[in-house]
């Protein structure tokens, strides 16, 4: 069986989230502020306190746990359970947040600058890439 190289992809994208996200914990404050982490967290980062470190650990954790299941339908890793379905809800994820986070900031008033665009075209690459190799998994 050959890999399927879209899964592939889309396993070392979210990988690279994952490592981006503990990289943020190393550098402090002003990458929380850089990586549009919100100033709620900004301001934890810089009281020292472990909560922001502990949220994005946790976003790390979950971003690695979706490249392991992207390595499995790429056929890189020994298959996990229910792949399919976990692949179609990483992918619903990403898609949401591609979608849904500049509408999400402009109805609450919130401002909607560059990070929001960018992060958000980010994510529908991110989207796209996990789509496309989950539909061809399902291929026979």
């Amino acid at each position: 069986m050959t890999a399927n190289t879209w899964l592939a992809a889309g396993g070392a994208l979210s990988a690279a989230a994952a490592l981006a996200h503990l990289a943020i914990i190393v550098g402090g404050p002003r990458w929380y502020d850089f990586f549009g982490a919100g100033p709620h967290m900004v301001r934890l980062a810089e009281q020292g306190s472990p909560k922001a470190a502990l949220i994005t650990l946790g976003i790390a954790a979950v971003l690695a746990i979706w490249a392991a299941i992207a390595f499995s339908g790429a056929g890189l890793i020994p298959r996990l359970p229910l792949l399919k379905l976990a692949l179609l809800g990483i992918s619903a994820v990403y898609l949401v947040r591609a979608l849904g986070y500049v509408p999400i900031l402009a109805a609450t008033g919130a401002p909607v600058g560059t990070f929001a665009w960018v992060s958000s075209a980010i994510m529908l690459v991110y989207a796209v890439v996990h789509i496309v190799g989950t539909v061809q998994l399902w291929r026979p």
